[in-house]
């Protein structure tokens, strides 16, 4: 293990930014084949000619498929397009346009963290909502468009990590994107996953929608359609790659006219999540399947006795079970025109051109950063990520992104502490698909002969740079415990940290004992590390050191031993009196372990250091029933009732009522106790 971290009291307040400034209407070129505006409607067509002339495509773009039609008073879908050019980076901001009653074109040029989490904010007709290239993400919530709500488009956003830690969640109705009764709608060019519900639902009568080049990932529930005994509902789904999604890839009930064309559903191998069902026509669902592509799916196309389902053109590779079609359905052409791709170029079509691009929202400056490409294929600058970190300037004073495409990188990397200012970012769909992986151990000997590494040596990631961030991406140490029992030291850490301002948003942090060491520069040096979206995996003191940290919003699993045992420790904090230590929150504690075998912490005082005060608290979390009724412990011969544990407002099975083993915070002592009161004046944003 390490050891120190941090103070400070703040009141995060609003940032001062400037809104509600049109964008510099400089004209945007031609869009790459996968980030065009899509074949127009007939009623489109003519109208697109009407939009300002100089303002850039991506403002002016209009709907293809049913959200083109003319229907129900509204021609076609062109959302704010008459409406003033805006650039949100709040949460406050984005709410005062998306709910005005004047049409918006609104840029989100920004991660806006919702709160509270799942809150979906209620957008009215006349809208545009799109990401600034890729730098547009809503983290922990959504959009919701009403009944009568029209002409919204959704472009270019990453919405994510609203997830509750229960996969088939029956409590939260955390949407991406939902719309009840809503129409002229067109959701294009998106990121979405990882929500606690479904990633779209389109209910109660919705129509005229048109869902298009969108990624859609890591949920049970991914696309919902219907609910209603009416059979109204015109929709068109096509371009979209739905991988690592259970069941809804989509499920469309008593849609009228459901087209789906050159879409790719994956269950990708070697993944825990399993697909139920691919494409599913329920009720009295007509529809039409072209050119498609289905890998690995289960049940890829099932339809009810009462529905109609007419395929054509699709391939499915890997495919078992129920693939079914019949009935006569109807011609997507007598209502608009379109081009089908070949169903064999699909998936590659898909990887490269579904999901936030570039392209969109370009215009809008964002303070762009330099971006170094690591792949390990060569079809990127640099085929390591140390060697990416090495061309980073010593003392470089603007932010560099290094963007590592999919694939497992075994190495170890280090990002020293006179080159601050680095993204490592991972570009595939998941957090899973770009992993930084090694397997070194505090009892591993150095190859050149001069030791072994110890705990803070053994990182596979080391971060010593201040102003760090990660996202997208997985760090893992793979140490195998079983296979080296003669060796002495199994500390084997995923990710140390010893720097200041370091933001990890949306990864995995994968390993046994002592997984994340989140340590700083210097005994007497400040810390501050914000883990946000993410995912925890250890089984003993696997969130550990003297930094002043906060897990928010997070997953915390609990892993069994590497003999099959269970039990350990979650957090191990080595806090410097008059610092605060780690703080879990919003959060869910929890795993495939028996009940009652982990402790939620335990007094580590590095090198026997009694000047310490060890700090964690515990709140508004879901504790499972794997955690102990008595949550904390003595360690090496420090008893934890002489530091700083304590809990507030958690819940689940393995959460408990007051007690002298089980210490709870007063409200007015929780007011203190914030993640804000944690981070100073410091407010993580994605950059």
């Amino acid at each position: 293990m390490s050891e120190n971290r941090s103070k400070a009291r703040h009141r995060r307040g609003r940032s001062v930014l400037a809104v509600g400034v049109p964008v510099a209407l400089t004209a945007a070129g031609a869009l790459a084949h996968g980030s065009g505006l899509g074949l127009l409607g007939a009623g489109a067509q003519q109208r697109a000619v009407a939009a300002t002339a100089a303002a850039p495509a991506w403002a002016t773009a209009v709907a293809d498929g049913f959200a083109s039609v003319d229907s129900q008073g509204q021609n076609g879908t062109y959302g704010g397009r008459d409406g003033q050019v805006v650039t949100v980076r709040t949460q406050a901001e984005l709410e005062k346009y998306a709910t005005a009653a004047e049409p918006y074109v609104i840029v989100v040029a920004a991660t806006i963290d919702m709160n509270p989490v799942g809150k979906e904010i209620k957008v009215r007709s006349d809208k545009t909502i799109v990401g600034s290239g890729t730098s547009g993400h809503i983290v922990g919530g959504g959009f919701f468009l009403g009944s009568g709500v029209h002409n919204v488009i959704i472009r270019n956003l990453t919405i994510r990590d609203a997830y509750q830690g229960v996969w088939n969640d029956k409590e939260h109705d955390f949407d991406a994107i939902q719309m009840d009764g809503a129409h002229h709608v067109w959701i294009d060019h998106n990121d979405l996953r990882h929500m606690a519900d479904g990633l779209i639902d389109v209910r109660k009568d919705s129509t005229n929608v048109t869902v298009s080049w969108n990624r859609m990932s890591d949920d049970n529930k991914a696309f919902g359609i219907g609910w209603t005994d009416n059979v109204v509902t015109d929709i068109t789904i096509h371009h979209n790659w739905i991988r690592e999604t259970e069941q809804r890839n989509p499920s469309t009930d008593n849609a009228a006219h459901a087209h789906l064309y050159n879409n790719f559903l994956e269950d990708a191998a070697g993944t825990d999540i399993k697909s139920s069902y691919g494409n599913y026509s329920r009720g009295k669902t007509a529809m039409v399947l072209e050119n498609s592509y289905f890998q690995g799916m289960n049940n890829p196309v099932i339809k009810d006795a009462t529905a109609t389902l007419v395929q054509r053109g699709n391939v499915f590779s890997g495919t078992s079970g129920r693939n079914e079609s019949g009935g006569a359905a109807f011609d997507p052409r007598a209502y608009y025109p379109y081009t089908l791709d070949a169903a064999s170029n699909v998936p590659s079509l898909l990887k490269s051109g579904a999901g936030p691009s570039t392209s969109i929202g370009a215009s809008v400056s964002t303070n762009a950063a330099t971006t170094l490409t690591v792949a390990k294929d060569g079809s990127g600058q640099y085929s390591t990520v140390q060697a990416a970190v090495n061309a980073v300037p010593a003392n470089n004073a603007s932010r560099i992104v290094i963007a590592v495409k999919p694939g497992t990188y075994r190495e170890t990397v280090k990002v020293p502490a006179d080159k601050p200012h680095v993204t490592i970012q991972g570009t595939g769909g998941s957090r899973k698909d770009t992993v930084i992986v090694y397997n070194n151990a505090a009892g591993t000997a150095k190859p050149d002969g001069s030791g072994t590494y110890g705990t803070g040596g053994s990182a596979t990631v080391a971060v010593e740079a201040d102003d760090f961030q990660a996202r997208n991406l997985t760090f893992s140490n793979d140490f195998d415990e079983k296979a080296n029992q003669n060796l002495s030291g199994h500390q084997a850490v995923a990710l140390r940290t010893a720097a200041d301002k370091v933001f990890l948003d949306g990864v995995i942090v994968d390993g046994d004992q002592d997984t994340l060491l989140l340590d700083t520069a210097a005994k007497d040096r400040l810390g501050r590390v914000y883990v946000a979206n993410s995912y925890v995996m250890g089984n003993v003191d696997f969130i550990f050191g003297r930094a002043t940290a906060v897990i928010d919003r997070s997953v915390i699993t609990l892993k069994k031993r590497w003999d099959g045992s269970s039990g350990g420790y979650v957090t191990a904090p080595s806090t410097a009196a008059n610092r605060k230590g780690i703080l879990i929150a919003n959060s869910a504690v929890g795993g495939d372990v028996p009940a009652a075998g982990f402790h939620l912490g335990r007094p580590w005082h590095a090198g026997g250091d009694a000047t310490l005060d060890p700090q964690t608290t515990v709140r508004n979390t879901t504790l499972s029933a794997a955690v102990k009724s008595t949550p904390w412990t003595d360690m090496s011969g420090f008893s934890w009732k002489d530091d700083r544990f304590a809990e507030y407002r958690n819940t689940g099975a393995g959460s408990g009522p007051a007690s002298t083993d089980r210490p709870q915070l007063t409200d007015a002592q929780a007011a203190t106790q914030e993640v804000a009161d944690w981070l100073g004046d410091w407010t993580p944003a994605a950059s």
